[in-house]
This record gives structure tokens, sequence and C-alpha cells, in this order.
């Protein structure tokens, strides 16, 4: 099966076309976060960066709950594909995810109510500007500390020793330790190809954040509490 396919002209043909539009698509996707970025000022936001299994869901609702704010984490899919009446099902594929070359190549070809990577961060882009004019919200991963203007937010990051992860991810996922790990390697390496594709950086670089934080030496309710403090100093919490 895989050599007919690799020598069906018409499949060779479709794919070098759709490569052609994946990478105009990449060029125009860039210009376009870049058009869409905020122009006036915004409400205050914060944004977490994380290592799979470190616990950045968690900590998200925690300040959520305490800073009365507003947390977008996979609920931002929904949100995305209401306002463009897109499948969730189809955007979960595109997400930070590690996608296969085939589904990149192909996918808007075999089937026409596919969403490449590009159509979906333009789409997303356009929800977090918004989200953000209405601010108090709290960001979950998918780059969306480089969509916004630094000085309204709080950019954190939140790591921990994989061993730790590793643990966490088998109790929530109910699995092994070698599933555990595959699932947490796998799912950090999509994040940082996802962010260096779209943005050229590097999850992993301290620099790109206001705070780094462990969540195995801290705990999360720790981690929590010490972002609270943070944007308390920060004087993030003065404007509705």
């Amino acid at each position: 099966m895989k050599d007919q396919t690799r020598e069906d002209p018409k499949i060779l043909k479709a794919a070098e076309q759709q490569m052609r539009a994946w990478e105009l698509a990449q060029r125009s996707a860039a210009r376009s976060v870049r058009a869409h970025g905020p122009q006036e000022q915004l409400g205050h936001y914060l944004t977490i960066s994380r290592e799979s299994g470190a616990g950045g869901s968690s900590v998200a609702r925690l300040v959520g709950q305490r800073l009365g704010w507003e947390v977008m984490d996979k609920n931002l899919l929904d949100c995305v594909a209401e306002r463009y009446r897109l499948s969730r099902e189809g955007l979960e594929m595109v997400d930070e995810t590690t996608v296969s070359w085939a589904y990149d190549l192909l996918g808007a070809w075999l089937d026409q109510k596919t969403i490449t990577r590009e159509q979906y961060m333009v789409r997303l882009a356009r929800v977090v500007v918004a989200m953000a004019r209405r601010g108090n919200v709290v960001f979950v991963g998918r780059g969306t500390q480089f969509l916004l203007p630094r000085q309204f937010g709080l950019a954190v990051r939140l790591v921990a020793p994989e061993p730790f992860r590793i643990r966490r991810v088998m109790e929530r996922e109910k699995l092994d330790a070698d599933e555990a790990k595959r699932y947490v390697q796998q799912t950090d390496r999509g994040r940082r190809d996802f962010t260096m594709k779209f943005f050229h950086v590097d999850l992993a670089e301290p620099h790109l954040y206001d705070m780094v934080i462990n969540t195995e030496r801290f705990g999360l309710d720790g981690a929590a509490e010490m972002i609270v403090a943070a944007v308390r100093q920060c004087d993030l919490t003065g404007r509705d």
C-alpha cells in the first residue's frame, strides 16, 4: 500500500501542490497574526506555559478561582469552533500536539472540512485578542503569550523533573510507566514544534517568562499562590 501510494502520480502531484500551499499559508499565518495584533490598550491577563504533567491546567484553575478570572484552556478550542463554525474534533487534530506529516500534507486535500494549522493559528489569534480586550483572563498554552503585548500580562512557565511528571500522568490518564513517558515526551515535543513553527522560539528558554516555577518543589497550590502574589504585585488586578 505504501509503495502504491508513493508511485501514484495523482497522489504525488496533489502532495506537491499541498506542500506549496502549506508553505504559502505558513507565511500568511505569520503576517495575519501580526496584522491582527492589538493596537489599543488591553485588559490584564496571565499566560501559563507548561511542561506535560507539570500541572498547568490545575494551577490555572486555582489561580482563576483566587483571582476571579476566566480560565481559557481546552475550552479555547470551543470558542474558536463556535465563532468560525468549525468542528471541535478537527481543531483538536491541529492543536499544539504532534500531527503526522500526512495530515499536514494531505489533510485539506482529502477532506474539504479539514482546517490547516495555519488557518487554525490565524483564527486562534483573533479569538485570543478579543478575550484579552475584556481582560482578567488566564490563558493556558497554545503560544498565547506570543500573540499579546507583554506590558499588560504576566508570562509564567511551569516545569518539573520528568519522573514527577510521569507519575502525575500515570495517575491522571491511567497509564503504565512506559505509556506515560511516551505521552509526556510526545506532548512536550508537539508543543515545542508548535511554538517553534509559528513564533520561532524555544519554549524552554527561561527569558521568555516572568516566572519559572518548579511544581514538584512548590506543589500546585504553592505555585498558584506564587502566581497570584505576582499578579497582585504587578498591579494586574486593578482594572476590571
